[in-house]
């Protein structure tokens, strides 16, 4: 019995009527980190492990929840945030609802499993979302709009000041392409991913937690050094010697940004070139921007990316995501990929003292409806 037909009986067992699955997947992003906020491009990818829903209105109000973290009814009239999972299922009714989509008290079952792994910067958050808006929506919203609403879930009602990056990757990912998004105007470009290449994840075991504050401030600092320049976005600056007005964190969020603007694009030409050397630097260039002048690093995760950039076989490495713990994403030689994932992991063990995880992430398809 294949999964999802697995999460069908499961639902069937569990409540009344036949459900309709949908999935969306975790994403990585090889280059662009902290510019989606500022209006930046990035070039994220959609990856092969999903958070799977089966789903089914019930016309009571509520959210009747089953998830490998547990279960809960989830009034809709009266619900209150719990600071974990139940936020954003529940936070996704609601931006449903307020776009127009969704009744606000229809109530739906919900059954959700998932492969994306939580805390290692692959956005589980935002695959959930967008899986779960595919389920409430039964369908009705995708691609863009479906990411936006669910940037939208995060923002107002999870209350992480993200940008819309990871939705988007989740919502409108492409087999075996990355995409160069332009999070100003929401344009974007399929960039192929060479087969000769790899991209292998390793998990630093810093949990991260930038939803408590230092994720806002680093925000915080770019929009008001965006205000300094007279501009509404950091993308907006044309000239990096504007920066010459600007100090304090200010300058260093905005260096970054308009350095990691210039890495993006250049990413997306040596790509197309098939220069994955060229690739590599500029993803050490950006790991180097992220913990000396964002700041969102960690004296572990800046470790394990240099070892990481040392191996045979990697072309490149950075931290990923959101900073302060997670994972380091490295472009890996395909031929090499099987020794430089079996000497990742034992060198980061010998180093950190804990089993090392390290996996490889196929770049897979965007977030859609499943027929078991």
């Amino acid at each position: 019995m294949t999964p999802a037909a697995t999460l069908s009986r499961r639902f069937v067992e569990a409540f009344s009527g036949h459900p309709r699955l949908w999935q969306a997947p975790g994403r990585i992003n090889l280059i662009g980190e902290h510019v989606d906020y500022c209006g930046g491009p990035v070039m994220p990818g959609a990856i092969d492990r999903s958070v799977t829903v089966a789903a089914a209105a019930n016309n009571t109000g509520a959210l009747r929840v089953h998830t490998p973290l547990g279960r809960a009814t989830l009034p809709l009239d009266r619900f209150t945030a719990n600071g974990d999972w139940r936020d954003y299922v529940a936070g996704m009714a609601f931006a449903l609802a307020e776009a127009g989509h969704i009744e606000a008290l229809q109530g739906h079952d919900l059954i959700i499993d998932s492969t994306v792994p939580v805390g290692v910067g692959v956005s589980s958050s935002a695959a959930l979302e967008v899986a779960v808006g595919l389920a409430l929506s039964d369908g009705g919203v995708s691609g863009a709009e479906l990411a936006r609403i669910a940037q939208r879930a995060e923002n107002d009602f999870v209350g992480m000041p993200c940008g819309i990056m990871d939705q988007f990757a989740s919502a409108c990912g492409q087999a075996s392409h990355l995409l160069l998004l332009d999070c100003a105007t929401l344009e974007c470009e399929p960039v192929p991913f060479p087969e000769a290449a790899r991209l292998v994840l390793i998990d630093s075991g810093v949990a991260h937690s930038h939803a408590t504050g230092a994720y806002r401030d680093r925000r915080a600092d770019c929009e008001a050094a965006a205000a300094s320049l007279g501009v509404t976005l950091l993308a907006e600056v044309a000239d990096p010697g504007a920066l010459d007005s600007l100090s304090g964190n200010p300058l260093k969020r905005a260096r970054h940004v308009l350095g990691e603007i210039r890495r993006t694009r250049q990413a997306r030409d040596a790509l197309i070139a098939g220069d994955l050397a060229g690739v590599g630097k500029l993803m050490n260039e950006s790991h180097a921007s992220l913990s000396h002048d964002m700041e969102v690093s960690t004296p572990e995760v800046d470790r394990l990316a240099g070892l990481a950039q040392s191996t045979h076989g990697v072309f490149g490495a950075r931290m990923m995501g959101g900073g302060f713990g997670g994972s380091v994403i490295a472009l890996v030689d395909a031929e090499a990929e099987a020794e430089v994932c079996a000497q990742l992991s034992a060198q980061w063990s010998h180093a950190s003292g804990q089993d090392a995880t390290v996996f490889s992430a196929a770049i897979g398809q965007g977030a859609g409806e499943i027929v078991p």
